[in-house]
């Protein structure tokens, strides 16, 4: 692993009681590089996933900066928007 690359925490409940890491993602040369497990038998389960890391996002951003958590939520959403709801063009 490279020294420049800085790693988060393992949060504390997975660290006390075990679990299975199910994504890694990290900004390498200005795109989102992604590492993940398929982890759960229903691909929905990803849906919700997503949605509590656009929230957890929304509370860094208004921690952070001066955007509400609504605004930064909503910015995220917007993005989503943006990217048409297709991921990677699978329609």
């Amino acid at each position: 692993m490279s020294e420049s690359f800085q790693a988060l925490e393992i949060p504390p409940d997975a660290l006390e009681q075990g679990g299975i890491e199910v994504l890694r993602a990290a900004v390498v040369d200005g795109a989102v590089s992604v590492a993940l497990r398929r982890s759960f038998d229903d691909p929905a389960t990803w849906g919700r996933l997503m949605v509590d890391l656009a929230q957890q996002a929304a509370r860094a951003y208004a921690l952070e900066t001066d955007l509400s958590e609504e605004e930064a939520f909503e910015r995220i959403r917007a993005g989503w928007e943006a990217e048409g709801l297709d991921p990677g063009g699978l329609n």
